[in-house]
């Protein structure tokens, strides 16, 4: 069965955390772009391999953590049949001598005939070796992680040029300058909350990030294409507005093994905040505590500029955490149906809104605008399959002409 789209998988075996050297090649979609792709005499200066020819399945999850209110590392796990060898580190016929080490670089693509998308690009963690009994051609299992992995191993202390008053975007520049990340895979924006001068404690790099990601209320992750992302709160907040994707079982792309849930555990309407050397801020919502009991949560070390600042954080965390509603966490869209559109769902990432619909046993319809934050990926010869977990706003804010986040009286005024 010809799948919608072609995979490929390419193995890079260069040091550092850049992806392959993007030459400039005429007419190419990925290495064409004029003001990206780099001037070069070849395409590729270091070896990277094509594995598409004996990858057997991909399977990719990336996405946030609902519990923990933060994103997680993306994993990847290819599986390659390895008839030759090739993947044993002390063979010295393989192709691959010398060069197979934890950490090198993986990308899977997905190509159609009008666009091309990058569904993951990390590292190498693990290779997993199984040659099950009675068979000769053992296969290998290619376990990686995104640079979320990178970032968690890197501790630092003190943070170049981080004194007081920098933005949230600008601290998370230098923790990244300080742990040597490139700049050519970042894509960060301002931020609208200044920060405190660094505390200078031994800590992940990860962690320092996420520390400004919650003081800015916005949101730190890595793209499919490898890319470090960070969205402040403006630009969060601004990508309600946009027009949502509809997923149902007539006019929009069919899905299928929806979840529903209904439950409390998402509610946070009591917050004790506190940043480094400030006092502690507290927020309730008795509305909503008088309805659900309290379900609280304390957050400490924030390097917000201000205690001031702590309650805007502190009042929009709950704001938007107070109350509960039926959610649809995830459902599961088949690209081997032909309604489906590949483009689509091969470009569909972090905080794209969609629109689900669905029709209950009784005739009834559940509608709900939510926003991407999750994506599986289950590929093989013969089936492609992603799982979209989908998710309330993290943050939200008034949007004018807005239908769901403009309402007088029912939207949330950020700050």
């Amino acid at each position: 069965m010809t799948l919608p789209a072609t995979i490929s998988v390419s193995f890079d075996f260069s040091q550092g955390a850049t992806f392959g050297f993007n030459g400039f090649i005429i007419g190419d979609a990925q290495n064409g772009i004029i003001g990206t792709s780099q001037f070069a005499a070849s395409a590729v200066q270091e070896p990277v391999v094509d594995l598409s020819n004996v990858t057997r399945q991909i399977k990719i999850s990336r996405g946030r953590n609902i519990m923990r209110d933060t994103y997680e590392a993306g994993s990847c796990t290819v599986r390659v049949l390895d008839p030759d060898s090739n993947f044993n580190p002390q063979n010295t016929s393989s192709p691959y001598f010398g060069y197979l080490t934890p950490l090198r670089k993986i990308r899977v693509a997905a190509t159609t005939a009008t666009t091309q998308a990058f569904l993951f690009s990390g590292y190498v963690q693990d290779y997993r070796y199984t040659y099950p009994q009675g068979q000769e051609t053992g296969y290998v299992d290619i376990v990686c992680s995104d640079a979320f992995r990178l970032l968690a191993m890197a501790n630092v202390k003190t943070i170049t040029d981080s004194g007081a008053g920098q933005t949230t975007g600008t601290r998370i520049g230098k923790i990244l300058n300080q742990v040597d990340f490139p700049s050519s895979l970042r894509v960060i924006d301002t931020g609208s909350t200044t920060c405190q001068a660094d505390p200078a404690t031994t800590r992940s790099s990860l962690s320092a990030i996420q520390v400004a990601e919650f003081t800015e209320q916005g949101a730190f992750f890595i793209r499919p294409d490898g890319t470090a992302e960070f969205k402040d709160r403006s630009d969060v907040v601004g990508s309600l507005a946009t027009t949502p994707i509809e997923f149902n079982q007539t006019t929009g792309i069919p899905y299928a093994n929806l979840k529903f849930a209904f439950d409390d555990k998402l509610i946070i309407n009591s917050s004790t905040m506190t940043r480094v050397g400030g006092t502690t801020v507290s927020v309730n919502d008795g509305d909503s505590i008088a309805k659900y009991f309290p379900h609280g949560m304390n957050v400490e070390n924030l390097v917000a500029q201000t205690d001031a600042q702590v309650t805007d954080i502190a009042k929009i965390y709950v704001a938007t955490r107070k109350e509960t509603t039926i959610r649809i966490d995830a459902m599961t869209v088949d690209l081997l149906d032909t309604a489906v559109p590949t483009d689509t769902m091969i470009g569909l990432d972090y905080f794209d809104n969609v629109k689900i619909t669905n029709v209950q046993p009784d005739g009834s319809t559940i509608v709900k605008t939510l926003q991407v934050q999750g994506l599986e990926w289950n590929i093989s010869p013969n089936s492609m399959q992603c799982t979209v977990t989908t998710l309330e706003p993290i943050v939200e804010g008034f949007i004018i002409g807005s239908a769901t986040s403009g309402i007088i009286g029912t939207s949330i005024l950020g700050y």
